[in-house]
Formats: C-alpha cells, structure tokens, sequence
C-alpha cells in the first residue's frame, strides 16, 4: 500500500467513523421502533462520498477500490448499528451491475444508487429455499417484450424500501441452475404484479428492513436480463459471491474490535470484590485471547482484501474469510458480553446488540455449513 492511499484511506477511516457514530448510532432506537432507517440518510451517505466508492466517477462512483469499501462496512460495524444495509446496496447491488448491465442501464441505475436517491436489493432467498440457489421457483415467462415474472422471495434485505432489485428467477425450471437469469426491476413507485410483504421481526438488527416480496405478474422488459442471454443467472450469482462474503468477514473485524475494545475499556472502570474486574486472572486471560484474534483477524481480512483486489479470491478463500471471520465474531462477542456482566445483558450496551444482531452473519451469504462444503470440495 502506498502511503498516498494510506492516508487516504485513514481520511476516510475518520469521515465514515464520524458519520455513523454521530448521524447514524444516535438514532438507533428511531430504527428499531419504525424497523427501517430514515431514508434520508442514504443521501446523505452519497453527499459524503460513501456510496459506490470502488465504482468507476463516469457511473458517479468514487473511482477507487474494494479497499475504501472495506473501510465503510468495518466502520459501520464498528458503530454497533446496521440498519442501513449497506453491503447489499453499496457493495453487492452495484457491482452486479457494473458487470452485467448495458452502458446505457449502467448510466441510468448506478448514479441513482450512488447519490442514494434509490436504495437497491438483491432478492435470492425464497420461502422454500435458502442457500440451495439452483432450486428457486420463482419463475419469469417470456411474453412480447417483457419478462413476466410470478412467485415470492423472503428475507430481503432493504426489501420495504428499495427502489431498485435484481431477482433471481428461473427462465427455464428443467434447468435448474443452467436455468437461473437475474433480472432488474424498478420498483420505487411499487408497479403492478409486484407487492412488498411484512416487514420481518428479528432478534437482531431491528432496525434493518428486511422484507417478504410477492410477485404475481410484474412486467419486466426483456432488456432487463442481466448479461442479455437467459440463464447466465446462476454463474454470475457465484462470480459476485465472493465480494458479499468478503464483505461479511470485514464486518466481522470491525464488530470483533469494537467488542474488543469496549469491553477493555468496561473491565478497567467496573469493580468487583474491591477491585477493578481487569485485576482478576480470568479477565486478563479471556482479553489476551480476544487480542489476539483480533491481530490474527486483521491480517487475515488484510490478506483476503489483498487477494480480493488482485482478483485471486476465489471460492474457497472467499468461504474461508466468511466462515472464521463470522465464528470468531460470534464467540468473542460472546465472551465480551460475559465479561460485562448483568449490564451485558442490557440493550442499552451496545455489546447487548453486538451479541444479537451479530448471530445472522454465520448465516447470510451462505450458511457456514454450506461454507464448510465449499472449502472441503476445493481441498
């Protein structure tokens, strides 16, 4: 890394930090009760530069590199608060289209997502299936210039309020997964044949929308379909795998050092038994432990970041960096909550939150079971 960009990527380390932790954390409760951000907040996201920052200025992008979106998503992290789903629409929704739009979508859609004047979604997971990509039954027929498309998706990230979502669907279901095609549809104005189910409750992230969608019937030109050819879907789905699950791990060291950090700070001001918890063995060697795999996480989400950026991160280094990074969140978490005692507990302590909205990252983007089969076919 060269120390121009060292230190602009330190520049933007304190422009993301300051924004969630003071435009964003503060209204964590606001979230939680409405179960989705204040939309306004995208835009303000895209006025600061934060938006679509590995997408190339001529898209209204920022022209640099996975590396400055890694800073994004460990700042938000580190923030205890992600009810903008930013991975989705920032570093997963753009990207797919980068790759697979024509010219002319590109320049409609991606300065839209990029200013945060729409949000976007992806929506994969259905009723009936989850990780299993090859078995969707949501299905689009072909009729005079549209794709007609019919069936339901769940779990939907920003599913209540975006503007814009790439569907999975099945062109053709004797296929199975040669039969897969994505297909982009503009939905702000909620068209015909396309209908926003409830809003789930969740343990954790609370104030993150994620939705049922229902499809009966929406209409969707033909020039819609990703990369142009039908059932290119599945492929271009495991080509862009990678990046969200990279994404997952990033997160994960940015949620693994604030724990990290908060509970050291905890320990060394709370007493017990006449003294401050951090004089006690067990708190020095729980946190001895944690430190370290804090250090080994950094440089392994370093290296994968490195590889990411030279384009060598394939499926199992990209299943690897999912899987440890999002175990390892999960039990450090943990042992920082015990570490905060009764008040960990407590959801006014952002470890509290920590804790539950943390437990999804070993599921999204590929269960870490289905992680571990991954790497074990690779071997």
């Amino acid at each position: 890394m060269t120390e121009d960009l060292a230190t602009e990527l330190d520049d933007l380390t304190t422009l993301a930090r300051d924004f969630f932790t003071k435009e964003v954390a503060p209204r964590y409760e606001e979230f939680a009760a409405a179960g989705q951000p204040d939309r306004a907040l995208y835009r303000r996201a895209g006025e600061l530069g934060l938006l679509g920052m590995s997408i190339p200025e001529e898209y209204g992008g920022g022209g640099g590199t996975f590396a400055h979106e890694s800073v994004l998503f460990r700042e938000q992290a580190r923030s205890a608060d992600l009810s903008m789903q930013l991975g989705v629409h920032s570093g997963i929704v753009p990207h797919y289209l980068l790759a697979y739009a024509s010219e002319d979508q590109k320049k409609r859609w991606l300065p839209k997502l990029i200013s945060g004047e729409w949000i976007g979604a992806i929506a994969m997971t259905e009723p009936g299936t989850g990780s299993d990509l090859q078995a969707i039954t949501t299905r689009a027929v072909l009729e005079g210039g549209d794709y007609v498309i019919s069936g339901a998706k769940t779990f939907i990230s920003n599913g209540a309020t975006c503007d814009l979502i790439i569907i999975a669907v099945t062109t053709d279901p004797a296929l199975r997964g040669a039969g897969v095609s994505l297909l982009v549809a503009e939905v702000g104005d909620d068209p015909a044949g396309f209908e926003r189910g409830r809003t789930l409750k969740k343990i954790g992230q609370k104030g993150q929308d994620t939705t049922e969608l229902f499809f009966d019937g929406l209409r969707v030109p033909s020039a819609n379909l990703l990369g142009g050819t039908p059932g290119r879907g599945f492929v271009q789905l495991m080509q862009q795998l990678p990046q969200e699950r990279l994404i997952v791990g990033v997160a994960a060291l940015g949620v693994v050092e604030a724990a990290y950090e908060l509970t050291l700070a905890y320990v060394r001001e709370r007493e017990a038994f006449g003294k401050p918890l951090f004089a006690l063995q067990n708190t020095r060697f729980e946190l001895a432990e944690i430190a370290t795999i804090v250090e080994v996480m950094r440089a392994f989400v370093r290296s994968a970041v490195d590889r990411h950026l030279r384009g060598e991160l394939d499926v199992k280094g990209a299943a690897m960096i999912k899987l440890w990074c999002s175990e390892q969140q999960t039990q450090v978490v943990d042992r920082c909550l015990q570490l905060h005692g009764g008040y960990g507990y407590m959801e006014e302590y952002p470890i509290a939150r920590m804790f539950v909205d943390g437990r999804i990252s070993r599921i999204y983007a590929g269960a870490n079971e289905v992680m571990k089969d991954l790497i074990a076919r690779h071997l």
